[in-house]
């Protein structure tokens, strides 16, 4: 379970947007920032915070995370994560991310350089093509996409999306009409859900053991 509770964090966790978004109280050129309390099974291990801001037509995401999970009162498993990630239009133009998962310790960068987009993990450089998304959950393109770069690892996966079904999803406690996604990429198996004008609504994996992650609204 430990395996695939990582791997899903492996993925991007850069952006995920929701509909009903809260406006920002400051003059940073913030748009909304948004907050999510996350769960493995019934059980609250931790928040993630995402802020968005669009400042002279360039836009920044900034993401952290920080989870802990407990057995019987004793830390398990950390995991802290923060991202910067800067976007023009759908294309990546440059990224920061540092990681701590559970004790190891993760930088990658990358960033646009001519026509190509360059991303260092700390032991290699990888040429990756001019126009690049991250699983940018946040911009509903993404999901036309057939490969996609994780910013924690630094690599560019495969990944496959299907739209598989409509239905009601509840929201804050609110109902909403949904269209849910199925989203495949290395070992892990995604459940996607927006809204009827493509707002990112939830994600929910399920691990080994039959074991739930899931993002909720705070």
């Amino acid at each position: 379970m430990k395996r695939q509770f990582i791997s899903l964090l492996l993925i991007g966790l850069s952006g995920l947007f929701v509909a009903a978004p809260v406006p920002a109280t400051d003059n940073s050129g913030a748009v909304a920032r948004w907050d999510f309390d996350v769960y493995l099974n019934d059980k609250r291990v931790g928040k993630h915070f995402y802020e968005v801001s669009d400042i002279d037509g360039i836009r920044r995401v900034q993401s952290e995370a920080n989870f802990k999970y407990k057995i019987l009162f004793i830390p398990a498993y950390r995991y802290e994560h923060s991202n910067t990630e800067q976007w023009s239009d759908s294309c990546l133009l440059g990224f920061e991310a540092k990681t701590n998962a559970n004790g190891k310790l993760i930088d990658v960068s990358g960033e646009k350089a001519g026509d190509n987009f360059i991303v260092d993990n700390g032991e290699v450089a990888v040429d990756l093509p001019e126009c690049v998304m991250s699983f940018a959950y946040w911009d509903p393109r993404f999901l036309d996409q057939t490969r996609l770069l994780n910013p924690q690892t630094g690599e560019y996966v495969e990944v496959s999306v299907e739209q598989v079904a409509e239905e009601v999803l509840e929201v804050r406690g609110q109902p909403v009409a949904a269209k849910r996604f199925r989203l495949t990429a290395y070992e892990v198996d995604l459940t996607l859900w927006y809204s009827a004008d493509d707002q990112w609504l939830a994600l929910e994996s399920v691990a080994k053991g039959g074991h739930v992650i899931r993002y909720e609204l705070s």
